[in-house]
């Protein structure tokens, strides 16, 4: 029987490219390299779906968008709209939602795929930092996240705001007032971007300067950055969740070929047919409801989207401030709005990873993800974090919660100016606690084991249930958990104090990780208490049981 072998053209290319790339090594290399399995992994596979699907809608949409403010008589399909005057943009988004086949289609997915590609790396990201899987060697990978996000909201600000209607015409008018309130420079960014007075019809060049960077500058980034972040994924391998066989030294999971290549194309698919479901079923955005541009026209309950909320929110509840001095006017109440919230979200998630580090004295490699319940304060630091930008996003459509739930507008501000302050600090307390109550738990769990459901009747009447070990697995899990290392001593045996220790940053840092870890609860397993493997004393019986037995009386057991 012969042997089938490639055709002499494929296999002298292939072997020409083996010679010099040294392809089949690398193949043979990568093909097996595992990946962990975990639902909570999908989030972050779900946003680079989606960046894919944003890239093939986006094309299709380049084709016939026109990026200009030459103002046009409409005359299409949308007859309501016909003899109206509007820009070239917005006619010509409309033409591509009545005239152009499958553009509407087109035009939602691509919405769409925006929307879930923010949620799902916020989503990701919340994942990444309740589990500390941010700590090294992955805090590159860490403020690369940071930045898709930051350049995601700017790409989606640009994207919603091409059309050039009604409602995003009120958002670039925002952009502009924020744009103003920054001192010394905030003209010359104002100019620098909008190329002249807004709206500034037929010579205005805020259209064509957002499409440049919507289309070209932002994607490339996103692109590069999404680049860097797999590669260095695939470097230092993929964290996993704690389980009976993972270690820091080793990866249990499957291997990319074939079974992680087929699930996560199967994801895609799923991720695909979830956003064409959605645009064809679901409407969003129906600029032709909004109309053009129009300076002097605004809509009650006009929102931007989701992510662009906490911005909305912060406007809408700060205080009328403003400072004048020298012929000069800073308006505190657009320019705090604009840069504190994110300011001090953005900053502090970039920042947290070094902080933590510094505080807990902890350089060491992870690869096995925490437990949120098992980092107190980091869970209660990010869940305060979520609050704050929670009720801001919330803020951001006071007069809807007013108007469906007959309260005063003035109510409702003030309500969420407290709420913004107090509610991060009451979120994070209450958090704190509830991760020690599960400590104590998972401790209780170790030290006793879990219910039987079997309960005995000691010979004088009383009665008690049986405890049984944890299943293995539980157990890997559950003493996953790093208990508290002591703090370094502040004095060596001589009484030198240690150069940590001194000034006012040594104080400091002293003093939080004395917070981070003075309330740790231990999960560990307890020897030399007469106890066995199996939690039960020499006698045989468990621990809680009743222990004294009169002579020649055996125990009753009764199943619950």
């Amino acid at each position: 029987m012969s042997q089938a072998t490639a055709p002499k053209a494929v296999d002298g290319t292939l072997n020409f490219l083996d010679d010099r790339l040294g392809s089949t090594t690398f193949f043979k290399r990568n093909v097996k390299k595992v990946f962990p399995d975990h639902w909570s992994f999908m989030l972050g596979e779900i946003a680079l779906y989606s960046f894919i699907i944003l890239l093939l809608t986006g094309t299709f949409l380049t084709l016939w968008f026109k990026p200009s403010m030459m103002e046009v008589v409409y005359d299409g399909s949308y007859t309501k709209l016909n003899g109206v005057k509007m820009s070239e943009a917005y006619a010509s988004t409309l033409h591509i939602s009545f005239d152009v086949r499958g553009g509407l289609l087109m035009r939602q997915i691509h919405h769409w795929a925006a929307l879930l590609f923010m949620a799902s790396i916020m989503a990701h990201m919340l994942r990444v930092f309740f589990t500390g899987a941010y700590r090294k060697p992955r805090e590159i990978n860490w403020l690369i996240g940071i930045g898709m996000f930051t350049l995601g909201m700017l790409e989606g600000l640009f994207g919603y705001s091409l059309p050039d209607d009604l409602l995003s015409g009120t958002g670039l008018r925002i952009t502009q007032g924020v744009a103003e309130s920054i001192p010394v420079v905030g003209t010359y960014i104002y100019m620098f971007l909008f190329g002249g007075e807004f709206p500034e019809g037929n010579t205005g060049d805020i259209i064509p300067r957002l499409f440049t960077l919507h289309v070209l500058l932002i994607p490339a980034l996103l692109l590069g950055l999404v680049t860097a972040h797999m590669m260095i994924m695939w470097h230092q391998k993929h964290t996993a969740m704690p389980t009976k066989e993972q270690t820091e030294s080793k990866v249990y999971g499957y291997p990319f070929y074939p079974v992680f290549m087929a699930k996560t194309g199967a994801y895609f698919l799923f991720t695909f047919g979830v956003v064409a479901l959605l645009g064809a079923f679901a409407q969003i955005n129906p600029i032709w409801l909004f109309g053009p541009y129009d300076p002097g026209a605004i809509s009650a309950g006009s929102q931007p989207d989701f992510y662009m909320g906490i911005l909305e929110g912060s406007l809408r509840i700060m205080p009328g401030w403003e400072i004048s001095a020298l012929g000069h006017t800073l308006s505190l109440n657009v320019l705090i709005p604009a840069l504190l919230p994110l300011g001090i979200i953005f900053t502090g998630a970039a920042l947290f990873p070094f902080i933590e580090q510094w505080v807990t004295g902890d350089r060491r490699l992870h690869h096995v993800n925490d437990r949120p319940r098992n980092a107190p304060v980091r869970t209660g630091v990010g869940i305060a974090a979520i609050t704050f930008y929670g009720l801001l996003w919330l803020a951001g459509a006071n007069d809807v919660i007013a108007e469906r739930f007959h309260v005063s507008l003035f109510a409702t501000t003030w309500f969420f100016r407290v709420t913004v302050i107090i509610g991060p600090f009451i979120a994070y307390a209450v958090t704190k606690r509830i991760c020690l109550g599960l400590q104590r738990k998972d401790a209780d769990v170790i030290g006793h084991g879990v219910e039987s459901g079997i309960i005995l009747m000691s010979p004088e009447g009383g009665f008690s249930e049986r405890h049984e070990p944890a299943r293995e697995e539980e157990r890997a899990v559950l003493l996953s958990k790093e208990n508290a290392r002591p703090e370094a001593p502040a004095v060596d045996a001589n009484g030198v104090p240690s150069p940590s220790s001194k000034g006012p940053v040594g104080h400091l840092r002293s003093r939080l990780n004395r917070a981070w870890s003075f309330d740790d609860v231990p999960v560990e397993e307890h020897e030399g208490h007469g106890h066995d493997a199996n939690g039960h004393d020499e006698n045989g019986h468990a621990d809680g049981e009743k222990r004294e037995l009169e002579s020649g009386k055996d125990s009753k057991q009764l199943s619950r």
